[in-house]
């Protein structure tokens, strides 16, 4: 039911029952209130009578009828045994009445009190006597239909008034109902159009308790608002910490449907960054995925199963959602797999490089130990061991230079250099042995590159690197030719020799670690396998880059880039 109507009903159901009651309670509330007026009335009429007797009982009778004829009311006057001596409604000759003292109201006045009785004689209406102690006992009677009537026009008025008071009370419920009504309809409404946000429109209704309403109601909207934001924030956060993520995120609802896939994600399935996803029991193509997949969504969480999907090798982690979908975390392990194994490469190398010059040193060391040998055979044994023990040494050096500047430790100092200076700094130590090979060194600065923009030990060390291998592969009589050249934003310098060349297989992998097109001579050659692949961090780690060009038969070149 609308409130105008309970207001209407209510309004109207508590007037009625008002009324009612009134109604019914003013009649004996008038009837009393009429007759205690009248005995007061009957008292003081009793009390003028009595003052109005004369001293002879035999005028009596005359002046009790003059005064009822002349008042309207029963005058009877009784004497002290109560007997009456007369009575306005009967003649004196025929005045013979038992004693009346058993009546209430000249039993109280004989008693020396104000007598007062109200009922119906035989034969007569109902009457209210009032008797006063004296001598004699003066009785005044009242008819009390006038009053029964009186008091009925009253109860009639009333309920008069009291219809129209339930029908201004209904006028004034419908009113205040409508004046209820038309803002908490606008509270309703306004309340519709939380969830939406927006501004919405709150009445002023003069009402204390509905502006607290809508004054609530506003507050509601504001922390609404804060809170729809907190979570607009809070989802933003996530979502962005899910998209920065490395390892690819899936989420699908109850049926499988994909509702979230993070960048890393579609990148490792093979997906654009907008275009759809299929379902998920239907997005892997390789059967144990898809088992993965089919465990999740049964409820069943799968932690750490290595799987191989086009090429890559992933770690996978999923949980049953508690919706009933499924999270699937994909990591891949490609590059720590490869490094594995680039770690095991290396210390099968590591060892194999250092197992070499030890066998030597202790095969001849044992020798020199057991047996004694002459003079030049007990120098070249030890000129062997010094040897190998360099080679280690070397070994040593280039992979702790090689691990400080992997490990950060490193961080170069680039000053501007003179170009032919720095060149034949990192040569004059290479001298002697490139003067016996017969090798020659060529230096060729370029225009506007006659110096270069990089830390001197480190220039030193890449140079001297370089020089090693050139020397190394160069045959006799050969040269090495240092150059440089401007370009924009650096320069380029380059170290080329006009040894063999490298295969064109081999040039991706001459900076890594060991990595020898001719193993056994670079050995022979008392190379460590580390020189180009320090080369390449040192550069790199001044913000440049390296590359190797080769062609059989005319030589090799390793060209560097430096930023200015």
């Amino acid at each position: 039911m609308r409130i105008t109507g309970r207001l209407l009903f209510g309004a109207v159901g508590i007037l009625l029952v008002a009324v009612v009651m009134v109604v019914w309670t003013s009649r004996s509330s008038i009837h009393r209130a009429l007759v205690e007026d009248l005995e007061r009335a009957l008292t003081i009429e009793a009390e003028m009578v009595q003052d109005g007797l004369g001293e002879y009982p035999g005028t009596w009778p005359q002046l009790v009828g003059h005064w009822a004829a002349l008042r309207g009311h029963s005058v009877t006057l009784f004497d002290s045994a109560g007997v009456a001596l007369a009575d306005s409604r009967i003649p004196p000759a025929q005045l013979d009445l038992p004693s009346q003292r058993e009546l209430p109201e000249i039993r109280a006045a004989l008693a020396g009190r104000v007598g007062m009785d109200e009922r119906a004689d035989p034969g007569e209406a109902p009457s209210l006597y009032v008797a006063i102690p004296g001598v004699p006992v003066v009785r005044v009677g009242q008819d009390l239909t006038m009053l029964e009537a009186a008091a009925g026009r009253t109860q009639r008025a009333m309920l008069g008034a009291g219809t129209l008071a339930i029908l201004l009370g209904a006028i004034l419920a419908l009113l205040a109902g409508r004046t209820l009504t038309g803002p908490l309809r606008q509270l309703a409404i306004a309340a519709r159009g939380l969830p939406a946000g927006g501004a919405i429109r709150l009445p002023r209704s003069g009402i204390a308790e509905i502006d607290q309403l809508s004054q609530s109601l506003r507050q509601t909207q504001q922390e609404l608002e804060a809170r729809f934001e907190a979570l607009q924030q809070e989802r933003a956060e996530s979502e962005a910490l899910v998209n920065a993520m490395v390892e690819g995120v899936i989420a699908s609802d109850a049926r499988g449907r994909v509702i979230t896939a993070n960048p890393a994600a579609r990148r490792l399935l093979g997906y654009g960054e907008a275009g759809p996803i299929p379902d998920l029991p239907r997005l892997f193509r390789a059967k144990a995925a898809r088992d993965v997949v089919d465990a999740t969504l049964s409820g069943t969480a799968v932690l750490d199963r290595d799987l191989v999907l086009d090429g890559r090798s992933l770690l996978v982690n999923s949980r049953p959602l508690p919706n009933g979908g499924a999270v699937l975390v994909l990591h891949d392990v490609s590059e720590i797999k490869r490094l594995e194994a680039v770690r095991r490469d290396f210390v099968a190398n590591v060892s194999h490089e250092l197992k070499t010059p030890l066998t030597s040193i202790s095969g001849y060391a044992e020798t020199l130990l057991t047996e004694d040998p002459d003079v030049d055979t007990r120098r070249h044994f030890l000129r062997t061991i010094i040897t190998n023990a360099q080679r280690i040494h070397r070994l040593v050096d280039d992979q702790l230079d090689l691990a400080r500047v992997e490990s950060g430790r490193w961080q170069p100092v680039p000053r501007p250099l003179d170009f032919a200076a720095s060149v034949r700094d990192a040569w004059a130590p290479r001298a002697p042995a490139a003067a016996g090979a017969g090798i020659r060194l060529v230096v060729q600065p370029g225009p506007g590159a006659g110096s270069v923009r990089a830390d001197p030990e480190a220039l030193r060390q890449i140079l001297g690197n370089l020089f090693d291998n050139a020397i190394r592969y160069t045959p006799e009589g050969g040269s090495i030719s240092c150059w440089s050249l401007a370009e924009e934003g650096g320069t380029t310098v380059g170290v080329s020799d006009t040894g063999a060349g490298i295969p064109g297989e081999h040039l991706p992998r001459i900076f890594e670690r060991f990595y020898r097109v001719d193993p056994a001579r670079s050995r022979e050659a008392g190379g460590t396998g580390l020189g180009l692949a320090i080369v390449k961090h040192l550069v790199e780690g001044h913000g440049g880059r390296v590359r190797a060009e080769s062609e059989l038969g005319r030589g090799t070149t390793i060209r560097l880039w430096l930023p200015t």
